[in-house]
């Protein structure tokens, strides 16, 4: 079994003469006609999560709404089919618009088609920058024979959900669920990839180390929350953390603010955004366990 990690990375105070373009570029790849909310939920995430410019990129009919959804980040229209998904012809689009980010996220809300699993197939195995894959990239990722073989100095990080896990191992949720730490530890196929498989307990794993997460409750069993978590993550890396700790202090912070909203709003009435609201006051929690000031009183 890998090495039990029980202690948390800590994030740096930021230079005085700090610019946007000292905290690294997230581009979002998500959202389809219905789903454009899980698009707009991920970008904002990172922009919380620090990032210092966020770039979502969604089908050209979703595109408007998602602009409308937050005035931060930058927006970029992509080639779609006909059920409002994206088109085989978004990956070159993604290409040239990965070339100028940090760290590419990939799934929240793209929804099942052959346009989506041929981009999963290309971003894994061209993009080169860290990628976090989610949601429906990770539905994607089960479906695609043979698997795409993505470069071993890649770094990735998979999120899925137990039901998405099953989906990637031929395992039944009920077998997943009954042997999480183990079935988790033996995922991560290559030395750079990590795995957060998420429910009670958030597994972080790269095959070496793994990381129980102890934050979180079961308001956070909501839609949104996930894409939440996506965009987190991918600040977190953009700003130059190892994809395993940017995993593990993801995970921390999004449950801590999950546990922040809860007792305010309880378990029963949380959702996505109110995750999304208090991860300002997570960091802020945050901040004072490691007596570090990040340009406020702690």
């Amino acid at each position: 079994m890998p090495t039990r990690i029980t202690t948390l990375p800590e994030l740096s105070p930021r230079a005085p003469d700090s610019h946007k373009g000292s905290f690294g570029r997230v581009l979002i790849v998500g959202g389809s006609r219905g789903m454009s909310g899980a698009a707009v939920l991920a970008g904002s995430a990172a922009l919380r999560g620090g990032a210092g410019l966020v770039e979502v990129a969604s089908p050209s009919e979703v595109q408007p709404i998602i602009a409308a959804g937050n005035p931060c980040y930058l927006t970029t229209p992509l080639p779609q089919d006909a059920s409002g998904r994206l088109s085989t012809d978004a990956a070159s689009v993604i290409l040239q618009r990965s070339e100028l980010a940090d760290v590419v996220a990939l799934g929240p809300g793209l929804g099942m088609s052959d346009g989506v699993c041929q981009v999963v197939r290309v971003v894994l195995t061209e993009v080169l920058k860290p990628v976090v894959l989610d949601a429906d990239g990770l539905n994607a990722l089960g479906q695609l024979t043979p698997r795409p073989q993505r470069p071993a100095s890649a770094p990735l990080i998979l999120t899925p959900h137990p039901g998405e896990f099953s989906r990637l191992t031929g395992r039944p949720i009920t077998e997943v669920q009954a042997n999480r730490e183990q079935l988790a530890a033996e995922f991560p196929p290559g030395p750079n990839v990590v795995l957060v498989l998420k429910g009670h307990g958030t597994i972080v794993t790269d095959r070496e180390r793994l990381y129980v997460n102890d934050t979180g409750n079961p308001g956070l069993a909501t839609g949104g929350t996930g894409d939440v978590l996506t965009g987190l993550i991918a600040a977190l890396l953009a700003q130059g953390f190892a994809p395993f700790e940017a995993a593990q202090l993801g995970v921390y912070l999004h449950g801590l603010a999950g546990d922040i909203a809860r007792d305010h709003k309880t378990e029963y009435a949380m959702v996505a955004t109110d995750v999304l609201d208090h991860l300002p006051s997570a960091f802020l929690h945050y901040a004072r366990k490691c007596q570090r000031s990040f340009g406020f009183r702690v």
